[in-house]
C-alpha cells in the first residue's frame, strides 16, 4: 500500500466519483482507477461501490478513517522534516470550522496568518459543529475550531467567546430592545438548526425554567435564516451569526445569558502538524 493509493481512496470517497477525485488530485481518471484497484488487491476486498455516486463498501467504511489518519500523519511528517532544515514550516494545513466561525471570525484570521506565513497554505472545510471533532480525530483535517471542548485540549488556544441571541425580523415587536427574556419568544414558533445548536438552546430553556419545544428543525443555517426572514418564526443563534444576517434580520441579546467558547486546536490522538502549532501561535487568545 502507498500514500498515493490511500489519497486516491479518500478522494473518491469524498468526491463521490473517480473523475472528480482524479481532477482534485491532478491525475487521470484511469490512473485513479488503477491506484484504487491496486489498493483493493492489497486489502483483498472492494473498497467502493461502483455506483453513481460512488460510495464506500462496508470494508471501505472500516478502513477510511485509518486512511485519513495515515495521510494526516504523512502531512505532519513532511512538514516536520521541512521545518528541520528551514525556518519556514510550509505545506498545507486542513482546517475545519463551523459556519458561524467561518463567516464571523475566520476571514480576519486568514489575513493575519497569510501576512505572517505566506508559505503556509490553509485549506478550509466548513462543517456542522458535531462533525468537526470527528473530522479532527479521524485525520480528515489537521486543525479545527471546536465549540466548548471539555477539557481544553493541550496546546489549544481559546480564541473568542460569544453568546446566544434571538434572531428576529427587523419589524418584529422585540427588535431594537437592549435585551429580552427568553420567555418573550414563547409566542413565536422556534426554528432550531440541527447542526449542533439543539443542546445549548435546550440548556438555555432549562436555565430559564421554560419548556423547550422547537417548531421546526432545520439543518442548513441559511435556510433557517430565510425562514425567519419569511416570517415563519424566530431563532436563537450565537452572536457571531450576525455576519450571516440580511438587512431584514437582527439579533437581540437574551436573558439568561449563555456563552460559548471558540477554541483553535489540533488533534488529541496524534502529533500536531507543525503548521497547526504555527497557526495557534499566531492567533490572539483571550
Amino acid at each position: 500500500m502507498t500514500l498515493r493509493q490511500l489519497a486516491v481512496f479518500v478522494a473518491i470517497a469524498d468526491h463521490g466519483g473517480f473523475g472528480a477525485a482524479a481532477t482534485a488530485l491532478g491525475m487521470s481518471q484511469s490512473s485513479a482507477s488503477h491506484s484504487l484497484a491496486s489498493l483493493e488487491s492489497a486489502v483483498h476486498g472492494e473498497l467502493v461501490q461502483r455506483t453513481a455516486p460512488v460510495r464506500p463498501t462496508a470494508l471501505g467504511e472500516t478502513l477510511l478513517p485509518h486512511a485519513r489518519a495515515t495521510l494526516a500523519a504523512a502531512r505532519a511528517f513532511d512538514a516536520a522534516a521541512a521545518a528541520h532544515t528551514s525556518a519556514a514550516v510550509g505545506g498545507t494545513v486542513n482546517l475545519s470550522v463551523p459556519p458561524t466561525v467561518a463567516r464571523g471570525l475566520l476571514p480576519g484570521l486568514l489575513r493575519r496568518w497569510h501576512a505572517n506565513r505566506p508559505d503556509l497554505e490553509i485549506t478550509v472545510f466548513e462543517a456542522v459543529d458535531d462533525e468537526i471533532a470527528q473530522w479532527l480525530e479521524n485525520g480528515t483535517v489537521d486543525a479545527a475550531f471546536l465549540i466548548d471542548p471539555d477539557p481544553l485540549p493541550p496546546g489549544a488556544r481559546l480564541v473568542a467567546t460569544d453568546d446566544y441571541q434571538a434572531v428576529v425580523r427587523t419589524d418584529h415587536p422585540l427588535a431594537g430592545e437592549e435585551s429580552i427574556e427568553l420567555a418573550d419568544l414563547l409566542e413565536d414558533p422556534l426554528l432550531v438548526p440541527t447542526s449542533g445548536f439543539g443542546p445549548p438552546i435546550a440548556r438555555l430553556h432549562a436555565m430559564a425554567g421554560l419548556p423547550y419545544r422547537p417548531s421546526r428543525l432545520i439543518r442548513e443555517l441559511l435556510t433557517l435564516l430565510s425562514m425567519v426572514e419569511a416570517g415563519l418564526g424566530v431563532a436563537i443563534l450565537p452572536s457571531l451569526a450576525a455576519s450571516m444576517l440580511s438587512d431584514a434580520l437582527t439579533l437581540v441579546p437574551l436573558q439568561p445569558l449563555l456563552e460559548r467558547q471558540l477554541v483553535l486546536t489540533g488533534p488529541t490522538t496524534r502529533p500536531w502538524h507543525p503548521g497547526v502549532t504555527t497557526l495557534v501561535t499566531l492567533t490572539p487568545g483571550l
